[in-house]
């Protein structure tokens, strides 16, 4: 930690975010949503898709007001952009026709930094963040990893007091990944940077455990504080000690965790509910590698996820995909085939494809009821707003289309019903019944 003062610099109060749909009322991101941000801490967002760590972080930055609660920034309300607020974004988000020194230069030039004042902050910066050499070279020029180097300087030049990270290592491959989180993370120890606080959003809980002091777990739709975690280890810290591997083993079994209710249906879905789109070919893969050696049809999520180089993002929404049609159950941060998992798993395509239709239709709602509307209609036909329509009470405008179009793909591999994406129809046509 950067510093033993216990200043508190973030204040987050019943925060809740939502928008109004039509025939639901509001549809909450954010509910009731409570944390603290103290000097010398890195506190880290970890949740699924659909959590709201985004839309939070965007809140805390001043670029959205939440509908309910409020921020305090260094003990004043927060109701915009705020000083001493910078943030690093996932996808770089830097100017293609600057150089590396005039991209650094931009945040300072826009608050009305002098010319040389601006010209020796960002140069300052850019050495610190290790890119000296590469000041008149264009993200172009750059490699991914680079690029992620040239937003950190550009966070860092304007001496934030607070440093917000939006999946800032996502984008980046494996190796390049694990060098910019090592390298920030001897810049903090060594007290070299100006910041005093770190709230980074991330889906990988491996680098939550590595980086931070601090856990917050986020539940989904709507987004709330599920847990608190903190993490007992001084850096640096060694991922490979047992101690380490437990606490990721912990946090896999609390995020894959499900309320269960007595006499309640085992699936909580329903025609509005948001799908992931989860791959036909991906789902298969899974069932496949569970099947076999080494698993032998049961697996632990975190070793799991490591072998296949996979993240929580990725890996989630298979494995919740594949207990949703009954092809697996995942509790405790384990996942294990049922019967008709292991039973897919050794099949030939087309009992595959009959297989995955039945527990398809069965099991997701939407999927059913666009079949059942094409069976009923006199054409056997539909177009595609008559369900974007429906969906839409219920999520919004990209959580609609993000869920038709996995519809679209699982029922197109089931062969339950066909889409025409020129005409934008779904019809029964040259589906077998």
């Amino acid at each position: 930690m950067q510093s033993t003062s216990q200043q508190q610099i973030l204040a987050v109060n019943d925060v809740g975010c939502g928008f109004d749909k039509a025939q639901q009322g509001e549809l909450k991101v954010l509910d009731g949503v409570n944390l603290t941000l103290k000097e010398g801490e890195i506190v880290g967002l970890l949740g699924r898709s659909g959590s709201g760590k985004s839309t939070l972080l965007r809140i805390i930055a001043g670029l959205i007001k939440p509908t309910e609660g409020h921020v305090e920034y260094c003990g004043k309300p927060l109701s915009g952009p705020a000083e001493g607020v910078a943030m690093v974004f996932q996808t770089f988000a830097l100017f293609p026709w600057l150089t590396v020194l005039e991209n650094v230069e931009a945040g300072l030039e826009a608050l009305g930094v002098a010319a040389k004042e601006r010209r020796e902050r960002a140069l300052s910066a850019i050495d610190l963040i290790g890119l000296d050499g590469f000041e008149n070279a264009y993200p172009r020029e750059l490699s991914g990893g680079m690029r992620q180097r040239v937003g950190f300087a550009r966070a860092l030049v304007v001496n934030p007091t607070l440093l917000l990270m939006d999946e800032p290592f996502s984008a980046l491959d494996v190796l390049t990944a694990e060098t910019l989180r090592t390298d920030m993370l001897d810049l903090w120890n060594a007290g070299s940077m100006p910041i005093k606080s770190v709230l980074i959003v991330t889906h990988n809980i491996e680098e939550a455990v590595f980086m931070c002091d601090r856990i917050l777990l986020l539940s989904s739709n709507p987004g709330r504080v599920g847990a608190e975690i903190v993490v007992p280890f001084p850096h640096p810290r060694n991922r490979l000690a047992p101690a380490f591997r437990q606490l990721v083993d912990d946090i896999y079994a609390k995020m894959t965790a499900r309320k269960q209710t007595a006499g309640a249906p085992r699936s909580e879905l329903h025609i509005g509910s948001w799908m992931p789109a989860v791959s036909t070919n991906l789902l298969a893969g899974l069932i496949e590698t569970l099947a076999v050696a080494p698993y032998h049809g049961r697996a632990d999520l975190p070793e799991l996820a490591s072998s296949l180089r996979l993240e929580v993002d990725d890996l989630f929404p298979v494995a919740e995909f594949l207990q949703h049609l009954g092809f697996a159950e995942v509790s405790e941060g384990d996942i294990a085939l049922t019967m008709p998992g292991r039973l897919f798993a050794e099949e030939g395509t087309q009992a595959r494809k009959l297989r995955f239709a039945e527990m398809l239709l069965r099991a997701i709602p939407l999927a059913n009821h666009i079949r059942t509307v094409l069976n009923e209609r006199p054409g056997q036909r539909a177009p595609l707003d008559r369900f974007k329509q429906e969906l839409e009470d219920f999520l919004s405008d990209q959580a609609a289309e993000e869920t038709l179009s996995a519809v679209i793909d699982w029922g197109r591999y089931a062969e339950i019903f066909s889409y025409n994406d020129q005409s934008e129809m779904f019809s029964l046509e040259d589906v077998e019944a």
